[in-house]
């Protein structure tokens, strides 16, 4: 296959935030386009229109685009092979299920609700806990198969409701090749008659994604390895179809899974485990609730990206830290793992830590700009140029610029004067009162006077300079963090520096 013929799709249903599992099968196929010079598709599957929510499809297309992997086609960027909502596409897969239907493929369905209820109870066993709809029990239901042809015409005419399932052949092997896990083979007795068009006329998933990958010119298809399943339906459908030699190839990617490696991993895993699951915060509009994402914790897209790569696939080097270019320039299927990939968070912030530290400052300006006006700090573009590159290595997450910054710009409202106290005596009282005075006189502001100044009045005063840096550090910041102290003194001013040390002595006093 050329690369100007490879076309890859993400096909997410719109029905709520987007887990970080669907980013990374999203960023595959991006890497995979991009690798072979060709399109990254993105289509929106909205058939399950119960499940529907207003917004999630905007919501999906700000996610990729805050990853940095903006589709080629979609729904907001027309192509050639649009429309490119399911929705918008109906008309054309009742004609396939009617071919399949006509070929002996497929058959009508009139059951009800309670006729499946009734089968599922007469074929329950302890062999059997759940009975499927399939050759052993097809033709004991209420469908083409055993009825008529008026009487299944004079039922559609009467608008009685059905669907269409594809009749599976009984024992007989289905074959694929996977780019993956290889070659794999499924026997049909293990498949239900899937439905492929519901009572509402729109396909389910099995014929839909057939149908669209063969109009839309898929060459490979990138999903979860929970589709493994459904793999046979499918191949059989691009054969009935006879497309089959058009089929695109198949990767089924391995589950990201929870942090202790059991089951798959879940919006409920996160909430009770304290970190995002979803990109960016999505706020539910029927029920309100706000989940948050990455992107509001303070996750660098290029760090977040960086990070689910490398979440079952590595390019055998022992690097860990690639920005996209790169990732793209590496890629490749055959060094994605069959098995699944535990998500730990806190590599996740690790790999955020490692893109603030190699960020320069008009990278993260804005961002940290934008995060301090948030938290009612308000810092010049000047002023934040020359304290960034001073504490950048100190945060793990954007958000961190807060506790950081914040002391640059304002005095701080909680002290730890716990750390204090305990080694604080009458000597040092004296030391900071003296040395304040001092302060106030010196004439050149600079990290190096207010340094020197320091010593000679710690020597005077008989004490190790580095028995005052700790109580000098909690008056200007307020905890023990912070670049050299003497550089904060020397940013903040003299006024501040002073009144800070003035302000902890009154405290300590009390």
């Amino acid at each position: 296959m050329t690369a100007s013929t490879t076309r890859v799709r993400f096909a997410p249903s719109p029905t709520g935030g987007l887990h970080l599992g669907g980013v990374r099968t999203a960023l595959f196929n991006y890497l995979f386009a991009h690798k072979n010079k060709g399109q990254f598709i993105l289509r929106i599957e909205d058939t399950d229109q119960g499940r529907f929510v207003p917004g999630a499809e905007q919501y999906i297309i700000n996610c990729l685009d805050w990853c940095g992997i903006s589709p080629d086609e979609g729904p907001h960027k027309e192509g050639a092979y649009g429309p490119y909502r399911q929705s918008e596409r109906k008309s054309s897969y009742r004609k396939y299920a009617e071919q399949l239907i006509e070929q002996g493929h497929a058959y009508y369905a009139f059951d009800t609700p309670e006729d499946l209820e009734k089968m599922r109870e007469a074929f329950r066993s302890d062999a059997n806990p759940s009975p499927q709809y399939d050759s052993k029990v097809r033709m004991q239901m209420n469908n083409s198969l055993i009825l008529h042809g008026e009487k299944v015409a004079e039922l559609i005419n009467q608008g009685t409701p059905y669907v269409v399932r594809i009749k599976m052949p009984a024992s007989t092997e289905v074959t694929f090749q996977d780019m993956i896990r290889g070659e794999i083979t499924f026997n049909t007795d293990q498949v239900d008659d899937k439905v492929l068009l519901k009572a509402d006329g729109m396909p389910t998933y099995h014929l839909a994604v057939v149908v669209d990958d063969h109009e839309m010119k898929i060459s490979h298809a990138f999903r979860g390895e929970e589709w493994l399943p459904s793999a046979p339906v499918h191949v059989l459908l691009w054969d009935y179809l006879g497309w089959k030699d058009q089929m695109p190839e198949w990767a089924h990617l391995p589950l990201i899974l929870k942090p202790d490696g059991q089951g798959k991993l879940s919006k409920r895993d996160g909430d009770r485990l304290g970190f995002p699951v979803f990109a960016m915060d999505w706020q539910d509009p029927k029920s309100n609730e706000l989940t948050k994402g990455f992107k509001e914790m303070g996750f660098l897209p290029e760090a977040f990206i960086n990070m689910l790569a490398m979440l079952g696939w590595n390019d055998g080097s022992g690097e860990e830290i690639f920005n996209l270019e790169q990732l793209i320039e590496r890629f490749s299927i055959e060094r994605i793992h069959k098995g699944g990939a535990k998500f730990d968070f806190e590599k996740a912030k690790w790999f955020n830590q490692e893109w603030i530290k190699r960020s320069d400052t008009a990278r993260l300006l804005p961002l940290v700009q934008e995060i301090l006006v948030k938290n009612n700090i308000h810092a010049s573009e000047e002023a934040l140029t020359d304290i960034i590159p001073m504490v950048k290595e100190r945060c793990q997450l954007l958000n961190d610029f807060v506790a950081q910054v914040s002391y640059f710009f304002n005095d701080p409202v909680q002290i730890d004067l716990a750390s204090v106290q305990p080694k604080w005596d009458e000597k040092k009282k004296l030391f900071f009162e003296g040395w304040t005075t001092t302060l106030e006189q010196i004439e050149t502001w600079d990290a190096t006077a207010i340094e020197n100044t320091f010593k000679e009045a710690a020597a005077l005063a008989q004490i190790k300079p580095g028995e005052l840096q700790l109580p000098l550090r909690i008056m200007l910041v307020g905890a023990k963090f912070g670049p050299t102290v003497f550089d904060i003194a020397f940013r903040i001013g003299k006024e501040a520096t002073t009144r800070r040390i003035g302000h902890c002595l009154t405290l300590l006093a009390q």
